[in-house]
């Protein structure tokens, strides 16, 4: 296992960690005068200065990503799918102007359709049958612009409104239907705040293979969670074995970045330098 113990080369900042404390132009000025090499932006902190700015900034900055967040949410009634369809080439469009090496994708719950209380709404099902269909279009669209898709399985706590994919089994199923030859054209993107809990984890790891690991992230799981969703633990505040997480990746031939992806009411209403130097202290000694 690579040591991280001396440096922090191999850290990338989803921007997501901080996107309460600034602009992505402040987030990289801020990564750049702490040495921080990567990180992942979102479409969202992308559109809010522009993406011709946002690659001339990253650029000047000489920073590299480590994925773009995200494409996805597939699941949607008739009458908006052409939309997402359209949305999502954008996304891979922008990916590619960034010089990202993959775009993220969280997948969507349960169709949000019309008519309240409908069994539709209902059927996870169908709504993973969805997601299949709607990949596979992405994935032809993707491999013209040479821009791998990178699955990310979600705790099952947000399957009804977030991602109905939720274990590493179920990504690396729909990677081998539509990628049989493992190309590297598609893959999975780990984080370990959504898979930690899976007693499969480490043998589905071992299946993924380095073709399949296109991206890590860390952060930990707080005992007692109170926020599903806003109360990520900044890595050693909880209870996940992260460093048996990186040894398994980085045992199937992974040698990209660890990316630290925080979203927490508690570390967005503290200063970014305050973030970005813990960040750095904690992936020296946990990750």
């Amino acid at each position: 296992m690579r040591d991280f113990s001396s440096d922090h080369r191999w850290l990338s900042l989803n921007t997501a960690t901080v996107r309460k404390q600034g602009d992505l132009a402040q987030i990289i000025d801020a990564c750049a005068r702490h040495g921080i090499r990567a990180i992942d932006p979102w479409r969202d902190q992308v559109a809010a200065i522009g993406l011709d700015r946002a690659a001339r900034v990253v650029r000047d900055a000489g920073l590299e990503l480590s994925g773009y967040c995200r494409g996805g949410m597939f699941t949607s009634d008739a009458a908006r799918r052409s939309e997402v369809r359209d949305d999502n080439r954008r996304a891979i469009d922008e990916a590619k102007a960034l010089g990202a090496p993959c775009i993220v994708l969280v997948v969507g719950g349960l169709p949000q359709y019309s008519r309240p209380g409908s069994d539709a709404s209902k059927d996870i099902v169908a709504a993973r049958a969805q997601v299949d269909d709607a990949i596979a279009e992405m994935l032809d669209y993707a491999k013209q612009a040479n821009m791998p898709l990178a699955i990310e399985p979600l705790h099952p706590a947000y399957a009804a409104d977030r991602a109905c994919v939720n274990t590493t089994r179920q990504a690396l199923d729909i990677c081998d239907r539509l990628d049989p030859q493992r190309t590297g054209a598609l893959g999975v993107a780990l984080d370990v705040y959504h898979i930690w809990w899976d007693p499969e984890l480490l043998p589905q790891i071992a299946r993924a293979g380095k073709e399949r690991l296109l991206a890590f992230h860390v952060c930990d799981w707080l005992v007692p969670t109170k926020d599903i969703l806003n109360d990520r633990g900044m890595m050693g505040d909880g209870v996940i074995d992260i460093k048996s997480a990186r040894r398994a990746v980085e045992a199937q031939g992974f040698a990209g970045y660890s990316e630290i992806e925080i979203f927490s009411n508690d570390w967005w209403a503290r200063p970014m330098d305050e973030v970005l130097q813990t960040c750095i202290g904690r992936h020296r000694s946990v990750v």
